[in-house]
């Protein structure tokens, strides 16, 4: 029996561990979407601040090539849309996995309740 709990732990927590590590890479991800939008918010001031006639370079590989600044503003907008989606669905994933944590984690605590009163009883 108090193997049984033993085995049944082990799994419990590498299935925890696996989650935990999928957890810090949606964070990651998170960051590094935050980050963009910030870095697109700030082109996008920028843009605002141009004149009509204003010439605008976008820069693809190693060389910069002229663009309509209409174009370039349209860019930037979906773009920030894009990201701003994917933060939302990245914002669901990591509530997903913060609910399967608290959940391994309250069997994980049941086990070790149970294993501590058969290591009591015995």
């Amino acid at each position: 029996m108090v193997e049984e709990i033993q085995k049944k732990m082990q799994k419990e927590l590498e299935v925890f561990n696996g989650v935990q590590k999928e957890y810090h890479k949606a964070v990651a991800l998170k960051q590094q979407l935050d980050s963009q939008l910030n870095e697109n918010k700030a082109v996008k001031e920028e843009l605002l601040l141009l004149k009509k006639d204003s010439e605008v370079y976008k820069l693809i590989g190693p060389v910069l090539v002229k663009q309509d600044l209409e174009e370039a503003k349209q860019n930037v907008a979906k773009r920030m849309e894009y990201i701003n989606k994917e933060i939302k669905r990245t914002d669901g994933h990591i509530s997903a996995l913060e609910n399967k944590q608290e959940a391994i984690q309250e069997n994980l605590n049941k086990l070790k309740s149970e294993l501590g009163s058969l290591k009591i009883s015995a």
